[in-house]
């Protein structure tokens, strides 16, 4: 789905659908008047190591993750140019710089995610339009909520999720949401990762000793 802001509504589209995504960022421009920022957030996940995901599997996640932001990137650039610049947040994941375990294709995936971002911001930078990403952790998402409820013991595996951030709990979607905020806004700011994990990127905790 493209979101628009309360004054445009929604449109829906297909980030995998190479000639309907030109229309809806078209029709979003249109709507809104011009467009200044775009956030790319369309993704899915994946579990299993390389031997678990087939090669369907892998160019359909990598067709909606990477290739969907391009599409709509792609189509946005002519109406960033037209504003005179803006901002292209892409969301991103620890997964692309953190080996988690059972997340091979989801994390190859971001690892392209992040490439892209800076590869894109040195592309356009003196266009005026500035790259960013952003890489939650994990997020308490209703994804994520069915992931739990179909766990052998969900409550078992909600600790273990929220031990492995050294905040001690999930991120909440309103803190990636004011994470990308900053980056669409930081004028400053180009061919950033912001990591929104709780801490797993850069803290090395020491192990909690009984009592203490």
């Amino acid at each position: 789905m493209l979101t628009l802001d309360r004054a445009g509504g929604d449109l829906e589209v297909d980030v995998t659908d190479v000639a309907a995504v030109p229309r809806a960022v078209a029709e979003a421009a249109e709507r809104l008047g011009g467009l200044d920022t775009v956030i790319n957030n369309a993704g899915i996940g994946a579990q299993g190591t390389v031997e678990d995901n087939d090669d369907d599997e892998w160019r359909h996640v990598f067709d909606v993750n990477v290739v969907g932001m391009v599409r709509v990137a792609r189509a946005a650039l002519p109406f960033l140019r037209e504003a005179g610049g803006g901002a292209i947040v892409n969301t991103c994941s620890v997964a692309a710089t953190a080996g988690l375990p059972s997340r091979a294709l989801y994390s190859a995936s971001k690892g392209a995610v992040l490439s892209l971002t800076l590869a894109m911001a040195a592309d356009h930078v003196r266009e005026g339009i500035r790259v960013n990403c952003v890489a939650p952790g994990t997020a308490d998402t209703p994804w994520i909520g069915r992931l739990l409820d179909a766990a052998e013991e969900p409550e078992a595996e909600r600790a273990a999720l929220n031990a492995r951030q050294p905040m001690g709990r999930l991120v909440s979607a309103t803190e990636v949401a004011e994470a990308i905020v900053h980056l669409a806004t930081s004028t400053g700011t180009t061919g950033t990762v912001l990591h929104v994990d709780g801490g797993v990127q850069g803290l090395r905790l020491r192990p909690l000793r009984e009592g203490h």
